[in-house]
């Protein structure tokens, strides 16, 4: 405790500085937050990166150009996919987190949940940025500088759909309060806001090789880009009936 000796809190892991034990329970819960906030991040990161390179690689194998150039990527990652990164950082925390046992010191971030998540919403993205660029060049016929353009908007869009997915890893994006976060609310429209300017802007239409889309057309990627956050609330609902029915296996 605070008021102990020197001699008991050199020796002590913990010091209570307000003599109160109570002040343990509250750490415990903002150390839960933290660490499931930082899953959030990861997530999202590992998640999108991971989509990016793999489009990369499909690529690559299948003798198609590059989808993305190399400034484009610099931009969804640190512009647009950013500030979506930094939002989830202010997430409320979730109340089931301080139901669950205490997690053990050994257990890495990268568990069942994470890995499985990961992989579908990465494989989700990738399906649709890549199987969209090989129609638009194979079937369309689009110029290369075109079929990019639209690409690069429908990743940007995926990002603004994934973000919510990660607000929790197991409840409906739905049952989430608005006001659990509004920075993530924020974030999402400003990464929209500053990629759809850019399109307008010559200097970014320079920097950046993209132009400005149809209202149409925007639709038409908005919709798609929505197909992430069906698949992922799919998941969430027959991970979360799972856990009820196996907890120990879920």
């Amino acid at each position: 405790m605070g008021y102990g000796s020197d001699v008991a809190k050199e020796s002590a892991s913990i010091i209570i500085t307000d003599n109160n034990f109570a002040s343990l329970a509250a750490g415990i819960e903002e150390g839960r937050y933290t660490y499931s906030n930082l899953r959030k991040i990861i997530y999202m990161l590992i998640s999108t990166g991971a989509a990016e390179i793999i489009m990369v690689f499909m690529a690559l194998l299948t003798g198609l150009p590059l989808p993305f150039l190399p400034v484009q990527l610099l931009w969804l990652n640190l512009v647009t996919n950013g500030a979506q990164d930094v939002a989830l950082a202010f997430e409320k925390g979730e109340k089931h987190v301080l139901n669950e046992p205490p997690r053990k010191p050994s257990q890495g971030i990268f568990d069942k949940l994470m890995i499985t998540q990961t992989l579908i919403s990465g494989s989700v993205m990738t399906l649709l940025t890549f199987g969209l660029w090989f129609h638009l060049l194979n079937n369309l016929n689009y110029a290369e500088a075109e079929a990019r353009n639209i690409i690069l908007l429908l990743m940007v869009l995926l990002q603004n759909f994934h973000v919510l997915n990660c607000r929790s890893e197991r409840t409906s994006v739905f049952f989430l309060p608005f006001s659990n976060n509004y920075f993530v609310w924020i974030a999402i429209i400003v990464a929209q806001g500053i990629h759809i300017l850019s399109m307008h802007m010559p200097f970014m239409q320079s920097l950046l090789n993209i132009e400005p889309v149809s209202l149409s057309e925007w639709l038409k990627l908005l919709a798609t880009a929505s197909v992430i956050l069906v698949v992922m609330e799919l998941y969430k609902k027959i991970y979360t009936n799972r856990l009820k029915q196996h907890p120990a296996t879920a």
